[in-house]
């Protein structure tokens, strides 16, 4: 597989994502549905942004590992949240995580009016190999 990111501009570089990824010859791909703060007996989270976005992550990379995929495969996170204001100022642990691994990916990031229950920030990935 080769990855190709795609940046006419430099500013995107501190925010940690790429403005296009193009994919050629890939072994396959994987599309993640939404993860975010539920354990693992189904119980949403109703704790903090911070926390939140801790077992999001976690719960993401679990899906792709358990699948046979890397997470420096991610070429597409798109980020939901109730309130973008409450995630910015913990917006450095997906920084961080991404740094981690090396990606190099596409990301949209939207504000929704609500997710499921109490939750706050779902992260959906597209992966490929």
């Amino acid at each position: 597989m080769e990855k190709r990111a795609i940046n006419p501009w430099q500013w995107q570089d501190q925010r940690s994502y790429v403005q296009a990824v193009e994919v050629k010859n890939p072994e396959g791909t994987l599309y993640v549905s939404g993860q975010t703060a539920i354990d693992a007996n189904g119980v949403s989270s109703n704790e903090n942004m911070e926390s939140q976005i801790i077992l999001a992550l976690k719960n993401l990379e679990q899906v792709i590992t358990e699948s046979g995929y890397e997470c420096k495969g991610i070429v597409r996170l798109n980020i939901y949240t109730t309130n973008t204001s409450e995630l910015w100022p913990h917006f450095a642990i997906i920084q961080d995580w991404v740094t981690k691994h090396d990606m190099k990916q596409a990301t949209t990031l939207l504000e929704v009016k609500s997710l499921f229950e109490t939750l706050k920030v779902e992260l959906e990935a597209t992966v490929v190999k």
